[in-house]
């Protein structure tokens, strides 16, 4: 039985991975003793020692690098301006739909992209036992200090543009007794802002604590605050970018067996259908976020607080509903997205990660706004490519397609096995069966293939 172990992440990364192997790794009944393992795991060891110890540090317990294919979108035009995405994802098809869907629209205009707001919340909440009103009255007189007993924290910020926007009173007590909030806003510029954020509301509540406590016309009773926590809020939709893209409906031609009118109608009503029905809107924003997700991972910024925003802001109306939408109009189609996120250019992962630092390069060394448009645009596009196979050839094409190589190299085909099975599949429907079954005829094999043994 496994017991325990006390100081692990004191040991060293070579005690760490041998306790690893010794543990969970090796088998006593095929006298496996997980050295194969750890072999493994110092593969993926970076060959420059510097580089490898600057991701050691990122995260606690570092045993190895977890390698993600690093991929470009090339011809993205965003406000005429011509880009090359770059996107780290592991699924087959992301990419190439991105490059399709950039190539299809850099011959209509291409995307059209505008930063509607940047602004950011914190709370500091709180509990207070006494009447609301007079701790509104309380909190109007003492708003000011706020501002300035937060001055030199702010110092950097404010130079830079940015800061405290406002504070604001909020009052839950209908929801949780004695609730109430410090509501914040906040600029931070280039930065996503989160330790910025989160110091400035904890100086807040100390602020809070020492006001109520000292001041003369509160009771007794009304001088103790119970502060719970202060914290940012990864929900901003006051921090919202917008992606279009547009063309005459005759302009979408897509195929001789496709008519653009149909094309068109189709499109809108798969929209519609998300907008409606929360199963397909999953699925719908998943897809968006295919894109997204790929260039904030590139680009070195956090995907989870983007997501959880997304997904909230997406529920915004009391049902989850698609994050994009369409009009087909006086002969114009267009396709557009309006989305928060909360980006940075600067902190974090953007000033240390090597591949983060290349990342930013090829983009040009964008703002965080101008980010927030390149982000936004592969959403856009993303979505535009998967409701384009939708409604026309399925979607099973074109991923498969794509994911023909992963098949092939689970069942460990030579580089000639592989453009043989690439030919036979020119003009065929892929399926995994299809794949498994050819690639066994052209082996003259009856029996399973170990990979076949190990997915059945």
């Amino acid at each position: 039985m496994k017991q325990p172990i006390k100081g692990f992440s004191k040991l060293s990364k070579q005690a760490k991975i041998e306790w690893l192997a010794k543990e969970y790794l090796s088998n006593p009944n095929s006298q496996e003793d997980g050295s194969e393992m750890m072999e493994l795991l110092k593969s993926y060891w970076h060959s420059d020692e510097k580089t490898q110890k600057l991701h050691d540090e990122f995260i606690e317990n570092t045993i190895s690098n977890f390698y993600m294919p690093f991929g470009v979108a090339p011809n993205f035009l965003i406000n005429d301006k011509l880009c090359c995405i770059p996107m780290v994802i592991e699924e087959s098809s992301v990419v190439a739909a991105a490059a399709k869907s950039a190539n299809f629209w850099l011959e209509r205009g291409g995307f059209k992209t505008e930063v509607l707001s940047t602004k950011k919340i914190g709370q500091v909440h709180f509990a207070w036992h006494g009447d609301s009103d007079r701790l509104k009255s309380f909190f109007n007189k003492i708003k000011h200090k706020f501002y300035e007993g937060t001055e030199k924290l702010s110092a950097n910020m404010l130079a830079r543009g940015g800061g405290i926007l406002d504070i604001e009173l909020v009052d839950k007590t209908l929801e949780e007794p004695n609730y109430y909030q410090l509501h914040a806003t906040f600029e931070t510029c280039d930065s996503m802002g989160a330790n910025f954020i989160n110091s400035i509301l904890e100086e807040f509540s100390k602020i809070l604590e020492f006001e109520l406590k000292n001041d003369l016309t509160l009771d007794d009773s009304e001088k103790n605050v119970l502060i719970i926590m202060c914290i940012l809020s990864n929900y901003t939709p006051e921090c919202i970018v917008r992606a279009e893209v547009s063309c005459a409906i005759d302009q979408l031609q897509l195929g001789a067996d496709i008519d653009p009118n149909e094309f068109a109608d189709k499109f809108q009503k798969a929209v519609h259908i998300a907008q409606i029905e929360p199963y397909r809107a999953t699925t719908h924003n998943k897809g968006i976020f295919n894109g997204i997700d790929s260039v904030i991972l590139a680009t070195g910024n956090d995907f989870r607080a983007v997501e959880a925003c997304g997904h909230t802001y997406a529920s915004r109306h009391g049902k989850y509903q698609s994050l994009t939408n369409v009009e087909v109009k006086d002969g114009i189609f267009k396709f557009w997205i309006e989305i928060p996120m909360a980006l940075g250019t600067v902190g974090g992962l953007t000033a240390l990660h090597p591949m983060v630092k290349l990342a930013h390069k090829i983009l040009g060394n964008p703002n965080a706004q101008e980010l927030m448009q390149i982000v936004a645009a592969t959403g856009l596009a993303q979505n535009f490519s998967a409701l384009r196979s939708l409604v026309t050839t399925g979607i099973q094409k074109g991923h498969m397609k794509m994911h023909l190589m992963n098949i092939l190299n689970q069942l460990e085909a030579t580089e000639e096995e592989k453009v043989k099975v690439q030919l036979h599949f020119t003009d065929k429907v892929i399926s995994h069966k299809a794949v498994v079954d050819y690639f066994r005829e052209l082996r003259g094999i009856s029996t399973a293939t170990p990979y076949e043994q190990r997915t059945v």
